[in-house]
């Protein structure tokens, strides 16, 4: 081969290796996937590359002429570089794809952002991006979700994180102006804030404390926790919310939890991801770091409730 040609497909490389090794260029197509005649075609494109005969070709096969020999150890190693090249490249590539974490906002706001900084800390090469919807030019699923609901969910694994301890709260100053909560039945004569998602906070409450068909005065629906919590800070009405997220502003005395009404609810946050999904780099790190830091927050917050 002169200097300066280009080297040889590696189409060409692997079918030299083959017919080398199984002695026929018959059985050699059915490993390179290619026809018989292909093989053959790619072996003569070889030799001409080369300038020399690399097979004694006879009814008994194809054996490895003295050039055939002398070269095909290199054409071993330059195809063990190739696909060394090839799974470096795909390991960069994984690395360097970001993890999508689709989430509820209050979750983000009230439990994950205050943490992450950790994680980060500790896996600077683990990039994560953040987003609570999915926009109409998306097309790609995200890796993982966080989201209230309650299992099963078709095609996906799902781990609890917190959420089902759910308390009845309200701000000192709305209860003492509807004249306090003697029982659970004076909780009827207020206005419920509820999230447009959790219409069976309302009924789990009334089952739980035997209130079976009553009604509030009235109800305000929301989108956002955030915005219910900034309601009932504000005295807008009495609210059912996970008891982690409002924590702070029970510890506060921002909103009290009266007569400590509460329910264990149906519903809870998860984590979700897809059923068999191919291993990534730093995916089951960070799978694992959310639920172990998960489990705290939620036996702290449930802690909390029995303070």
């Amino acid at each position: 081969m002169a200097a300066g040609r280009a080297p040889p497909s590696s189409t060409a490389l692997r079918a030299f290796t083959t017919v080398a090794r199984l002695g026929s260029t018959a059985r050699a197509a059915l490993v390179v996937n290619l026809t018989q005649s292909a093989v053959s075609k790619q072996i003569l494109s070889l030799e001409h590359h080369l300038g020399t005969v690399l097979f004694d070709r006879s009814p008994l096969g194809l054996k490895l002429t003295e050039a055939g020999a002398i070269y095909l150890p290199y054409a071993e190693a330059a195809l063990e570089q190739m696909e060394r090249g090839a799974r470096r490249l795909a390991e960069r590539s994984a690395i360097a794809r970001p993890i999508r974490l689709h989430m509820i906002a209050i979750a983000g706001e009230r439990w994950l952002m205050a943490r992450f900084p950790a994680f980060a800390a500790a896996h600077p090469g683990v990039d994560v991006q953040f987003t609570n919807y999915v926009s109409e030019s998306e097309t790609e699923e995200p890796d993982i979700e966080i989201s209230h609901g309650v299992p099963p969910w078709p095609d996906r694994e799902a781990h609890y994180l917190f959420g089902r301890d759910v308390a009845l709260v309200a701000a000192p100053g709305l209860v003492e102006r509807m004249g306090g909560f003697r029982r659970p039945a004076d909780i009827q004569k207020m206005t419920l804030l509820q999230h447009f998602q959790m219409p069976t906070f309302w009924a789990e409450f009334t089952e739980t404390h035997d209130l079976r068909g009553a009604v509030p005065e009235h109800t305000v629906r929301y989108g956002y926790y955030s915005v219910i919590i900034s309601a009932a800070v504000a005295g807008l009405g009495v609210a059912l919310t996970p008891r982690c997220y409002v924590a702070d502003e029970l510890a506060s005395g921002a909103l009290v939890n009266p007569l400590g009404l509460g329910f264990t609810s149906a519903t809870g946050c998860w984590l979700i991801r897809p059923l068999g999904q191919p291993q990534r780099p730093g995916l089951d790190e960070f799978v694992g770091w959310l639920r172990s830091e998960a489990a705290r927050f939620d036996a702290a917050t449930r802690g909390s409730s029995a303070a």
